[in-house]
């Protein structure tokens, strides 16, 4: 999991960060986007692509992270800026605004996809980076708990749709919620699933 990190260090590179977003899919909510600088002593065993860790795991390993971690930065963009530029942009924006918002500017960032951000910083996009980079998989996991936790506080204004439970992700009873009630002030209105109902009211 060290292999990408050792490499840049090895081209002369420093100050390393791994970044990558949670909540592509789901028809509701933000992006948000992590950045994580990690020391090159950090050790916690068990941190994978979050995807794939319980949200027990995530929960216990968020906070472990958050202490360790040389710097630690979250982005977001918001389900309409989704609905303007459109989830991919919306996603490499959400990565930008982590990156910029980390307290140490990193000079080689690790990206976890196919796709470069618009910065002026040396970058390598790894697929499947989650699964190959600690710094990208620490990353994952800053944002699928940031993201959730805000799904969460969403449930409690909108429980009828019990974002508590599935996130925003297009689950059958979340799409039976927005047959029944419509889309509400959060949903992506341009996504399948809610625009076909929000065009039909």
């Amino acid at each position: 999991m060290w292999q990408f990190e050792h490499n840049a260090k090895n081209q002369g590179y420093k100050t390393i960060a791994g970044v990558d977003e949670a909540g592509r899919g789901p028809l509701a909510g933000p992006v948000v986007s992590a950045a994580v600088i990690l020391p090159h002593d950090f050790v916690c065993i068990g941190i994978n692509d979050s995807k794939k860790l319980s949200e027990k795991k995530r929960d216990a390993f968020f906070p472990i992270i958050k202490e360790q971690a040389i710097a630690v930065s979250t982005g977001i963009a918001s389900h309409n800026e989704i609905d303007q530029i459109n989830i991919l942009q919306a996603s490499l924006l959400s990565m930008k605004r982590a990156v910029e918002n980390l307290s140490i500017m990193p000079d080689f960032i690790l990206i976890d996809g196919k796709f470069n951000i618009d910065m002026d910083i040396d970058q390598a996009p790894l697929i499947k980076g989650d699964a190959k980079s600690i710094s990208i998989a620490a990353a994952s996991i800053i944002a699928k708990v940031t993201r959730d936790t805000m799904m969460k506080e969403l449930h409690k204004t909108y429980p009828w749709y019990n974002f508590i439970q599935h996130k925003g992700y297009p689950t059958k009873a979340h799409k039976e919620a927005i047959l029944k009630h419509g889309p509400c002030p959060v949903h992506r209105l341009t996504f399948k699933g809610v625009k076909e109902v929000n065009h039909g009211r």
